[in-house]
């Protein structure tokens, strides 16, 4: 289509669909995949866009099943093109949906892996921005971050992972919502542009029924 490219991520071997004006998927996914590592069995994806992180996560783990979830119908309409022209088909699922209705769709303790990248500006929070489709990944609208962890915690086995990268301005806030939840912190890196820039974001293991000493990786420098 005239309004769309499709990109090339070489890496991975995927070609992926995405709006030529409209709002385009950034390192953030990339990065969350990478921290995740190999992926054994049932995972989702909660907030999917274009449904990048399932398409990578079946590319690079041969073992694994996935479900992206998007509220936005023409972003989900595009994901699932995108699972279409990379041949995955059998493999990933894109369901239209709001993250608060899935307690309603899926029984609990199904999956063996939680991602999502939330939105991380409050409601009402800064500069409204004009590209079709940013506004919805940047800034919470139906669903706040306490509900990602919500669900997450309810979709999760208690044998399984929760993977988010977030804004690091809202560790804090992260950290409480996911302990008032019971969820135990395993594993923690920060993001930064270079060695001398502050960390812009930090990638979080989250679990349900067990814990261990937590684990802080080494900083991640995308540049």
């Amino acid at each position: 289509m005239i309004n769309e490219t499709v990109d090339e991520l070489r890496d991975h071997d995927l070609k992926i669909i995405q709006p030529r004006h409209g709002y385009r998927f950034s390192v953030d996914p990339l990065l969350l995949c990478r921290f995740a590592g190999a992926v054994e069995g049932d995972f989702i994806d909660l907030g999917t866009g274009g449904g990048v992180i399932p398409l990578i996560i079946v590319r690079n783990s041969a073992n694994s099943r996935g479900m992206g979830v998007e509220v936005d119908e023409t972003a989900a309409s595009r994901a699932r093109r995108n699972v279409q022209l990379n041949g995955v088909d059998d493999r990933v699922k894109i369901v239209t949906a709001d993250i608060l209705q899935l307690k309603e769709q899926f029984p609990v303790s199904i999956f063996d892996l939680v991602l999502a990248n939330p939105p991380y500006r409050p409601r009402g929070s800064g500069r409204i921005s004009p590209v079709p489709g940013r506004e919805s990944a940047r800034h919470e609208s139906t669903a706040l971050l306490t509900d990602f962890l919500t669900v997450a915690k309810y979709l999760v086995r208690p044998s399984g992972r929760i993977c988010l990268i977030y804004h690091v301005s809202r560790l804090a806030e992260l950290i409480a919502g996911a302990s008032e939840r019971k969820l135990s912190l395993l594993r923690l890196q920060f993001v930064h542009g270079s060695a001398q820039d502050e960390a812009r974001m930090v990638m979080l293991e989250l679990a349900k029924g067990r814990s261990r000493e937590l684990t802080v990786l080494p900083p991640l420098f995308v540049r």
